[in-house]
């Protein structure tokens, strides 16, 4: 199954989840969830058998373009040798069977380095790929992962009851007032 499919898949359960009231909490189906990443686990090897697929097409048209440039090599030196044994032309015969040479190279090279290049280019939109999935697929797991936690954190709150209220404390007595004493007057006996 093709592992756009399934991240897509996810990302519908997701959005079809229950929404949990004054949070940013979704709930799903923890087994359908548990279903596409096991599908997305089977799929993800089978786009490792594509990439390796695009490997043996690289090595493939690699050997194709070296057997080409080996058959121009091969044309260029029998042109070549037909051309010296030519007496009047032998010097002219010579440098264009070089250039013949150079040109086959240049050519075989251009061809390994297009080859490479479009290897690189599906290998690096295949690695774009898996590691969008990765992220879609973690992202997944740690939400199931935090609604299940906030869920037994719920449902551990709900279960215990909570304390009743204590009665108001009466206010404290007011002290009494004292009555207060001059300083340096004397008593007198009368």
């Amino acid at each position: 199954m093709d592992i756009q499919h399934l991240v897509d898949r996810l990302e519908e359960l997701i959005d079809e989840g229950r929404h949990v009231w004054l949070t940013k909490l979704t709930m799903i189906d923890e087994e359908r969830a548990l279903e596409i990443i096991d599908q997305m686990r089977i799929s993800i090897p089978e786009e490792v058998d594509k990439a390796k697929r695009v490997l043996n097409q690289r090595d493939r048209i690699l050997a194709q373009a070296n057997e080409e440039a080996a058959r121009i090599i091969d044309l260029a030196r029998e042109k070549a040798e037909t051309l010296i044994q030519r007496d009047a032309i032998t010097q002219a015969a010579q440098n264009r069977a070089a250039n013949i040479i150079e040109q086959a190279r240049q050519e075989a090279e251009q061809m390994r380095a297009d080859a490479d290049n479009y290897v690189l280019e599906v290998l690096r939109e295949f690695e774009n790929q898996l590691v969008k999935t990765l992220s879609i697929v973690r992202n997944g797991i740690n939400k199931i992962l935090q609604d299940r936690e906030a869920a037994h954190a719920r449902a551990a709150a709900e279960a215990t009851p909570p304390k009743p209220a204590e009665p108001p404390k009466p206010p404290a007595a007011p002290k009494p007032a004292e009555t207060p004493v001059e300083v340096g007057a004397e008593s007198k006996p009368e």
